[in-house]
């Protein structure tokens, strides 16, 4: 009896020991951390969610979409809510890969972050917002996944828009892409975080980039009561998203289709081209027309994240690089086209507009011979006479004349460089400022860029000098690339005559992009006004109402007086009837439309001529410019110049199609659109 007396006490602490545990337990979480629990409950039924803003569209001068938007339906994982599961999400997964029928192996690889090592798919956005593993997705699929949350939890199915490009490949550069936004960019991109939905993309390239705070808008925001499976109890409050302005463009898109077939065929008919550039610019306004890029790709490679093959190609040298625009940051030498530059650095330097000039077969620099093209000699020229016909050895004599006056290899206190200031006038060796990302500046070879040059590179030129590159397989291009070396440990520094006699038609150093050297005919053939052209004409309202009209800045004037400009117009106008371009124009209606232009033809070490057509129209009071480059299309004359007149063609509608029907004129008047387009609300004309 006293052993169960015993018992039972014990039994009796043991009950209220627990109950004042109980209690004071209780106690410090109702009165001591109250307050804090409370939070935290209503923390856990309260979400707050952004509403993702419609982004705006992108249009040609006539209102029609170059970019707009398509809804689809997209499924989407929380990965940090799968992770934060026992099995790290597995089940769920198993299950969305049955629904879907989309591999399991495949969603893993989608919801992976990305980073060192890790191949596309991946997600390379932020860790802490919905990934979208499913486009377009079947509607039955979609209304399971939402009738089944317990099922699916993390997992969302919703309607979102997605880009569509009704043009398919057309400027393809130009418009850019989408990508999600990344953790890093959210930190430090100043009011990216506050108007970043969790499922909006950002813009990574072309207009996409350059406007994408315009075109992303405003997100909207809903607080909202949740239960514990994640489903919305009650709203309690809510702001609808803003939608993202309208950007309309300049570009035509009608002859913006003409310049990317004129280039297709331009490719077709020199296999061995590994690239090609077209721009048409509008000579009053230094907006772009059109701009395209060979070789291409089909943006809609981006929509639902991008595969790794896909991705490699879009960066591989064996492809191209057709993710890089060559008109805005290919580098080539101009070759002749560049003369319009030289010419007007004679004339400022002393040189007479009307004056007699020898055209020799060839020109003899300190001993070295410099043929003229095809080995012409055209005896007592005018200046009018060595543009049409590209006499070499004109341009020569001046560029190594202006040379010697400076010092030659021992140059004065104060150099004038007249051809390379001049070729700065016009806006070569700097960027032009275009509204796109990824411009390459060019070069102008100049005494002070020859010293900076060897100044930097002098160690491992002189390194180069003693042991070659074995690397090489070419023996031939090895012991050249030797020579090289030891010529400028020797000598780096200086700049010799025949770099200033390469300079003077656009050989050598001197490298420019297509859209430099359409600025430039831009220039010369206007009001002699320098311009940073502009792809973006206008920013609208989702109500079609004018947010912003995008001007075009004038960054300098020419130092050519308008005689001379007028001199050198009438030259290249007679280059496609008695000129240069001849050939390629026989049989055009130079009396309906007359062209003027420029052909170019530049040497490459080790690859076929560069090809250049410089084009205007109407000669005699210039609207358009056309430059058409074709890396490794051979002469001038041959390749640009026929992808040219093929776009000229389909500018005015002149001659017959392929299907043997008058061609449909791109711009009837060959006047670009002057007036803003009216825009509806749903973004069309």
């Amino acid at each position: 009896m006293t052993r169960l007396r015993g018992r039972l006490l014990v039994l009796q602490v043991l009950v209220i020991a627990m109950i004042v545990v109980l209690v004071v337990r209780l106690w410090q979480v109702q009165v001591v951390q109250g307050s804090r629990f409370v939070t935290v409950a209503t923390e856990t039924r309260t979400r707050e969610v952004r509403v993702p803003a419609l982004r705006g569209a992108i249009l040609d001068s006539s209102g029609r979409p170059l970019v707009r938007n398509r809804t689809t339906l997209v499924v989407s994982v929380d990965r940090g809510r799968l992770e934060r599961m026992p099995d790290g999400g597995d089940a769920v997964l198993r299950r969305l890969s049955a629904v879907l029928k989309v591999p399991l192996s495949k969603l893993k690889q989608e919801i992976r972050a990305c980073g060192p090592g890790v191949s596309r798919p991946c997600w390379p956005g932020s860790p802490y917002t919905p990934i979208p593993v499913a486009t377009n997705v079947n509607p039955r699929a979609a209304l399971q996944i939402l009738e089944r949350q317990e099922d699916f939890p993390g997992v969302t199915a919703d309607i979102q828009a997605i880009r569509d490009y009704p043009s398919g490949k057309d400027a393809a550069q130009l418009l850019g892409y989408l990508q999600p936004v990344t953790q890093s960019e959210l930190e430090k991109r100043e009011g990216l975080k506050a108007n970043y939905s969790g499922v909006d993309l950002t813009g990574r390239d072309g207009l996409e980039r350059t406007y994408d705070s315009a075109l992303r808008g405003t997100p909207g925001l809903r607080n909202v009561q949740v239960d514990r499976m994640g489903k919305v109890i009650t709203v309690n409050q809510q702001s609808d998203p803003v939608p993202g302005d309208i950007l309309v463009t300049s570009i035509d898109a009608n002859v913006q289709r003409v310049v990317e077939k004129s280039l297709d065929q331009a490719m077709q008919e020199v296999p061995n081209s590994d690239g090609a550039a077209g721009v048409v610019l509008d000579v009053k306004t230094g907006r772009v027309i059109a701009m395209a890029s060979r070789p291409t790709y089909d943006p809609r490679v981006w929509t639902g994240g991008i595969a790794e093959k896909d991705y490699r190609r879009l960066l591989s040298d064996k492809s191209g690089k057709p993710l890089v625009s060559r008109a805005i940051a290919g580098e080539y030498a101009p070759g002749s086209t560049f003369k319009i530059s030289s010419a007007s650095a004679m004339v400022a330097d002393g040189e007479p507009l009307h004056g007699t000039y020898q055209c020799p077969s060839s020109y003899n620099v300190e001993g070295r011979s410099y043929p003229n093209a095809g080995g012409m000699s055209l005896g007592a020229i005018s200046l009018h006479e060595a543009l049409v016909k590209s006499c070499d050895t004109v341009f020569y004599k001046a560029g190594y004349e202006e040379w010697l006056r400076d010092g030659g290899k021992t140059p004065k206190a104060k150099v004038k460089e007249p051809m390379p200031n001049m070729a700065k006038a016009y806006g070569f060796g700097k960027r032009t400022g275009v509204d796109l990302p990824g411009e390459s500046a060019g070069r102008i070879p100049t005494r002070a860029w020859k010293l900076d040059l060897y100044n930097s590179t002098k160690s491992e030129m002189c390194k180069r000098a003693k042991i070659g590159y074995p690397e090489m397989k070419d023996q031939s291009r090895a012991a050249f690339a030797k020579r090289l070396a030891n010529e400028n440990c020797l000598e780096g520094m200086i700049f010799h005559a025949y770099e200033a006699v390469n300079l003077s038609i656009g050989q050598g150093d001197v490298l420019v992009t297509p859209l430099q050297l359409a600025r430039a005919y831009a220039a010369l053939l206007g009001d002699g006004n320098v311009r940073s052209p502009r792809v973006g004409w206008a920013l609208m309202r989702p109500d079609g109402t004018l947010k912003q009209e995008i001007p075009v800045p004038i960054v300098g004037h020419l130092p050519v007086n308008d005689e001379t400009r007028t001199y050198i117009r009438k030259a290249l106008s007679e280059v496609p009837s008695d000129g240069t371009a001849a050939g390629a124009f026989r049989g055009f209606p130079l009396n309906i439309v007359k062209i003027g232009g420029k052909t170019g033809t530049a040497e490459v070490y080790g690859k076929e001529d560069t090809s250049w057509f410089a084009s205007f129209a109407p000669a005699d009071n210039p609207r358009l410019v056309t430059v058409v480059m074709v890396a490794q299309g051979g002469f001038g004359a041959s390749t640009a110049a026929p992808a040219v007149r093929r776009i000229w063609e389909g500018i005015f509608g002149l001659g017959k199609g392929d299907n043997g029907k008058p061609i449909k004129p791109a711009l009837p008047d060959g006047k670009p659109v002057t007036r803003l387009p009216a825009i509806s609300r749903d973004n069309t004309q």
